[in-house]
């Protein structure tokens, strides 16, 4: 089994810089033969006379260019999840290499037109970006088709406790590529039963809500055994997680702080929130404006949709947002998130939120303080009343300042179990730093473009086990 997953390590590497090294390889090809002659060339002339030499680089010079284009493309590529050949489907590698590309060819085009001191054609760097893209898109699925004749998907043993496997199944079904669940036992049947069954020839066991007497004891039989273990973390696990590790003693101590987030962090969190939101605020006001003026001709109703929602210590505050849902949407006073297919979004409604555009006013909210950047997204309190009564656990989300956008954003979708929403802001939480932040803005604009995160959720989605 190790010795599978070193192949399987090394083949993704060798398969991930053979991707790198072919996107390199056509921004080399015109760097040689586009830019480096134009910055090489006259900077500038008068009247006809050319003034001043430009940059000349000998094979050092050249070969830095390339390597700083190499690391930023590996470094977006790791971050978007470009690379993650096997793990992800391959349209969603290609959509996670598109931002990529993106990234670092806007980057390097200004990089380019810093060299020459003045800005230069852009024409070139699109070419190199189409190319570039076509190779991706190729790539991404050669690599898919070589991965899974290599590597077929896992048998897994699925463990159960009390509550049902409806979701578990789902979400694993989901990933047919990767996954395959061959069997499902429930603790009931006995522990040593189950004991028995994992020795069977399984590639892993999915532990899914196993009570603490038994999962303990489950989890260090598969692990004395080199049996590899998904296991559905609980809220303890997820607080644990983000511990501080002590060594004070003779042994290991974890540290639980109270409030994760240190106050100098909190306070580079609030500079950067204050000089974010300016920036956006400047240059999407074309676009607000425009908004406005769309919604109030499309049904003279009023421009924003206000509405109260709770922020750090369930204090209350008031959201803005473009309107668009009718202006009768809770005219029965009831408070309730958006379903699928909504009947009360408007056309216009339903293009801004698919756009993102609707979350736009909140750029002022993050201004004045209410929320910041990113955060566990702000609930309503009559949500939050009903989520406590469900989970009390749900409290404490709120130990920090709402976001515009959030862990539970990024790597969950808008139809998202509240209780698996719980989970990943409660890791962000336990585990933050200042590049995380950076990291989540990042992975925010990818999902801008990502449909199923606009979903609402389905009628009879209900909260997921939370034993």
């Amino acid at each position: 089994m190790k010795h599978m997953e070193s192949i399987k390590r090394i083949l993704i590497l060798i398969l991930g810089f053979v991707g790198l090294g072919m996107q390199t390889a056509v921004y080399a090809w015109f760097w040689f033969n586009t830019y480096y002659p134009i910055v090489s060339g006259p900077r500038y002339s008068v009247d006809g006379y050319n003034l001043g030499n430009g940059l000349k680089l000998y094979f050092r010079g050249h070969l830095l260019i390339l390597a700083i284009y190499f690391i930023m493309l590996l470094f977006f590529s790791n971050t978007y999840g470009g690379l993650k050949i096997g793990y992800l489907k391959p349209f969603d590698v290609f959509f996670a290499q598109i931002f990529s590309l993106l990234m670092v060819n806007v980057i390097s085009y200004f990089q380019i037109a810093l060299l020459r001191n003045w800005l230069v054609p852009v024409v070139p760097m699109l070419e190199i970006l189409v190319i570039q893209l076509v190779i991706s898109f190729i790539w991404a699925y050669v690599t898919n088709a070589i991965y899974r004749a290599i590597f077929p998907p896992r048998e897994l043993l699925l463990v159960s406790g009390v509550y049902s496997v409806d979701d578990i199944i789902r979400k694993f079904n989901s990933r047919k590529d990767k996954f395959h669940i061959a069997k499902y036992m429930n603790i009931s049947e006995g522990i040593d039963k189950v004991y028995e069954e994992c020795l069977g020839k399984y590639d892993g066991v999915i532990i899914w809500d196993v009570p603490s007497q038994f999962r303990n004891g489950l989890v260090k039989y598969c692990y004395g055994r080199n049996i590899r273990i998904y296991v559905m973390p609980k809220i303890t696990d997820v607080l644990l997680k983000g511990s501080t590790q002590l060594h004070l003693f003779d042994t290991p101590v974890l540290l639980l702080r109270e409030y994760s987030i240190k106050i100098e962090q909190r306070a580079i969190k609030r500079l950067i929130d204050i000089v974010l939101s300016l920036v956006l605020i400047i240059l999407t006001s074309p676009i607000m404006l425009i908004t406005a003026i769309i919604i109030k001709l499309y049904d003279h109703g009023p421009v924003l949709y206000k509405q109260v929602r709770c922020t750090k210590d369930q204090r209350e505050f008031k959201i803005m947002k473009f309107r668009s849902m009718r202006v009768d949407a809770e005219k029965d006073g009831v408070a309730r998130l958006a379903q699928k297919n909504d009947s009360r979004i408007t056309p216009i409604g339903k293009f801004i939120r698919a756009c993102r555009i609707d979350e736009l006013p909140q750029l002022f909210n993050i201004l004045v303080g209410d929320m910041a950047f990113i955060g566990p997204r702000p609930e309503r309190p009559e949500i939050i009343k009903q989520y406590l009564e469900e989970m009390p656990e749900f409290a404490f989300r709120m130990k920090v300042k709402a976001g515009l956008a959030g862990y539970a954003q990024v790597y969950g979708k808008y139809n998202t179990t509240p209780y698996d929403k719980l989970k990943l802001d409660l890791t962000y939480i336990e585990n933050y730093s200042v590049w995380l932040d950076i990291k989540l803005m990042l992975l925010t604009l990818k999902i801008l473009f990502t449909p199923d995160s606009t979903e609402g959720v389905d009628e009879n989605q209900t909260t997921a086990q939370k034993n």
